[in-house]
């Protein structure tokens, strides 16, 4: 192999790994699972399967994530060959000026994408687009408003099916409200697991700044939280297999809960966020049972 076509490998290698495809595909599933078992149909009545716009929204969303995750790489990447040295890409894998280049061009067709569907979904991933790179370049080093941004978005990227068709509102609600409350947790767990990179460049997230069990203590409240919201929108929504449903998965988030409380190293931190993301999936799963 020579040396152009051994460089083309390690960047190609290197925009897959730092593009994060298994939590792209994650978004585009739960989008496209709240389209076709919550909203089904369009205003027009047509199966929303049908529709093209749906597809563009799904892939403007997805690349807008992707550009998503390249700044937080590009701007974390001190950081990261603390808490991560095997898992560099920036620099490495892939050059820092390629990095800002592909983020500009994903995150301009995101939005392109979203004027063909109309102009309210073009400023909501120009939004979107722009929480990202903020997170990225101050909020992430702030205590608890950068947690809450990434949990808003990816909340929202639920909700944005039902808001653009404007169908099954309350009950796309209740998958954002779950989607919101779940990835805000996995956030405060990633910004425990990450302290060592983190206190070492400055960053002032939550565990560093009230310290690491007032933290977790947050974190119960905001299971707490979670647990009376998805109550409540369920009661209101009166859908009996939903109520069975959530029922069961709480019962494995007060297990999951459990090992919040048990968690003390790096390790069991990093389990707990691959449980969160199996949560998920599961919660987006009881779309179909609906």
């Amino acid at each position: 192999m020579n040396t152009l076509s051994m460089e083309r490998s390690i960047s190609i290698r290197g925009l897959f790994r730092i593009s994060r495809p298994v939590n792209l595909l994650m978004v585009a599933f739960a989008q496209l699972m709240t389209a076709y078992f919550l909203v089904e149909t369009t205003a027009q009545g047509l199966p929303v399967f049908q529709d093209f716009r749906l597809y563009l929204i799904v892939f403007s969303t997805v690349l807008i994530t992707a550009a998503g995750y390249m700044i937080n790489d590009y701007y974390d990447v001190k950081i990261d060959y603390v808490n991560r040295p095997n898992e560099v890409v920036v620099g490495k894998g892939i050059k820092r000026r390629v990095v800002l280049f592909l983020h500009s061009l994903i995150n301009f067709t995101a939005i392109g994408l979203g004027y063909l569907v109309s102009p309210r979904i073009a400023l909501v991933n120009f939004s979107a687009a722009f929480l990202l790179w903020l997170y990225s370049n101050r909020l992430k080093r702030e205590p608890f408003i950068g947690n809450l941004t990434v949990a808003f978005l990816t909340g929202f990227s639920v909700y944005l099916i039902g808001y653009f068709y404007q169908k099954s509102e309350l009950l796309v609600l209740t998958y954002a409200i779950f989607a919101f409350f779940l990835n805000l947790i996995r956030e405060i767990i990633k910004d425990i697991e990450d302290r060592p990179g983190d206190r070492r460049h400055g960053c002032r997230t939550l565990p560093i700044v009230i310290g690491f069990r007032k933290t977790k203590q947050v974190i119960f409240l905001i299971a707490i939280g979670f647990v009376c919201s998805i109550l409540i929108v369920t009661f209101k929504i009166a859908n009996p297999v939903l109520f069975i449903y959530f029922g069961i998965l709480g019962a494995v988030f007060m297990w999951f809960m459990w090992k919040v409380y048990q968690a003390d190293r790096k390790d069991h931190f990093s389990e707990l966020s691959t449980i969160s993301k199996i949560l998920m999936l599961v919660g987006t799963l009881s779309m179909a049972f609906l």
